[in-house]
């Protein structure tokens, strides 16, 4: 080897930092969704983030990625964006930490709530919704909605109507409760999930779901016939409350089929069930509107909030409170005394500083229509260059919430074998050339949900490094005879 190619002295001892790090990520730290004995013994990659701007990120070892998939759906104004960092030290420096018990309160923490409950979709019944409790993630979140069906049902006097109806492929977080509500198997795996408090129901994808020849609107009031036949099996006067995200997130990136919240509300409505939207990824601009119940005209009761409320620059999440749970927790104070429910750092005053900061830049940058925009380019893309493939079953999207799904047979959608791990091949891939997507659990689809700063020519790198990497794959699992 020349003296030319040997690393410098300073390339070695970053070197040696960098594999000093990797081996003590994988002798001390427990990763979510991650193979514990091929990340402990370097079977599967170990990536070290260093820093990240726009829709790109960077590694310890300088490798820069196109992230179409904004962190886990939530860097909704893009990387590096001073604006929240200063935001975020003003606060540190003036109160980095005060509790929100007992009426203590700060001044940003009121100005969020006032513009959150303002900018909230109507609740059921009309008018505005009313409070906001807060935590730290989206799954917290949906253990507090939880514990206010509960609380709510046994203030009105009606003790009995606690199950909750949760769908198929949802998914609502990682708690015991959220859990529970989430509709993928992998996450209830050896972990005694769901409780038997829940209820499930089918899940909105016509797609795969629809009977032959059922049209959008058909198949919607199927799956409410189907809904209002499981409440009335189970008894309405056990039923609290139903929950849904307005656009399936990690069980596909999913739109729901016309006509299916009206018809899912009108069953609702008829057995007095509250209704949790669950906004965690539709939150905040990502479908092209403020809030996904805002574009599908859904009234909730409960709102789930997280994700796209900071951006994830600081964890933050919340619920927003609708009429008729307000009013029925303001009328039984008196009797029930103080609220007895909350978290140390509920409200917590450098996470809302970031919150009130992102939401600045949501507003004045009008990222909302950005993603309704560009999303729209993207799709078309997307179906320009997978339409004519043979293993493409589906593209679909709204907003920048966007799928492909892959099958052996598109003209009968003879689903591919598990085993050949399809989607999982192409995100691999498509990695090594750039590009962080997603396989989607417990399915043979490729996800997209980007930043919403994203552009017309950066999506059209997305889709061509995608649509690459498919090539590839298809052209390698044909020369291996597993496609024919």
């Amino acid at each position: 080897m020349s003296a030319t190619s040997l690393p410098s002295v300073s390339d070695q001892a970053n070197e040696a930092a960098t594999a000093a790090l990797h081996h003590a990520d994988r002798t001390s730290v427990l990763h979510p969704s991650t193979s514990i004995s091929d990340f402990s013994s370097g079977k599967s990659p170990s990536t070290i983030v260093e820093s990240a701007s726009g829709v790109r990120i960077r590694d310890t070892e300088g490798h820069e990625l196109i992230d179409a998939f904004a962190g886990l759906y939530c860097v909704n104004i893009g990387y590096g964006r001073t604006e929240v960092a200063d935001a975020i030290a003003r606060q540190a420096h003036q109160l980095a930490y005060y509790h929100t018990y007992a009426g203590h309160s700060t001044e940003k923490l009121i100005h969020l709530s006032d513009r959150l409950v303002r900018m909230a979709p109507i609740s059921n019944g009309g008018g505005p919704m009313q409070r906001v409790f807060y935590g730290t993630s989206g799954s917290d979140a949906n253990e507090t909605n939880a514990k206010l069906v509960w609380y709510y049902h046994n203030l009105i006097g009606k003790p009995k109507k606690k199950r909750i109806i949760a769908r198929d492929r949802a998914y609502h977080g990682n708690t015991v409760m959220a859990g529970s509500m989430t509709g993928l198997n992998f996450y209830h795996n050896f972990m005694d999930l769901p409780v038997s408090a829940i209820l499930r129901t089918g899940a909105p994808h016509h797609y795969w779901d629809a009977n032959p020849g059922e049209s959008e609107e058909q198949f919607s009031q199927r799956r409410a016939i189907e809904l209002e036949a499981l409440i009335i099996r189970e008894d309405p006067e056990t039923i609290g409350a139903f929950i849904g995200e307005p656009v399936l997130g990690t069980g596909g990136l999913t739109p729901p089929p016309a006509g299916y919240w009206s018809a899912i509300q009108a069953v609702l409505r008829k057995y007095d069930i509250l209704l949790i939207a669950d906004e965690v990824i539709t939150g905040f601009g990502r479908t092209g509107r403020m809030f996904g119940s805002q574009l599908y005209d859904i009234q909730p009761d409960l709102i789930t909030i997280a994700k796209g409320l900071t951006s994830a620059y600081a964890p933050l999440s919340g619920v927003i409170v609708g009429n008729r749970v307000y009013k029925a927790m303001e009328a039984g104070s008196a009797e029930a005394g103080v609220f007895p429910h909350g978290y140390t750092y509920t409200g917590h005053p450098i996470a809302v500083a970031a919150a009130n900061a992102n939401l600045d830049i949501l507003e004045r940058e009008n990222l909302t229509q950005n993603a309704a925009e560009v999303g729209a380019y993207m799709l078309g893309a997307l179906h320009a260059a997978f339409d004519g493939l043979p293993i493409t079953g589906e593209v679909r999207g709204i907003g920048l919430m966007l799928a492909v799904e892959f099958v052996a047979d598109p003209a009968t959608k003879q689903r591919l074998d598990p085993a050949l791990k399809v989607a999982y091949r192409i995100s691999a891939l498509a990695r090594e050339k750039g590009l962080i997507t997603r396989a989607m659990p417990q399915s043979e689809a490729l996800g997209f949900a980007p930043p919403l700063i994203l552009t017309r020519s950066e999506a059209d790198q997305i889709v061509e490094i995608a649509s690459a990497s498919t090539r590839q794959v298809i052209d390698e699992l044909t020369r291996e005879g597993k496609l024919t």
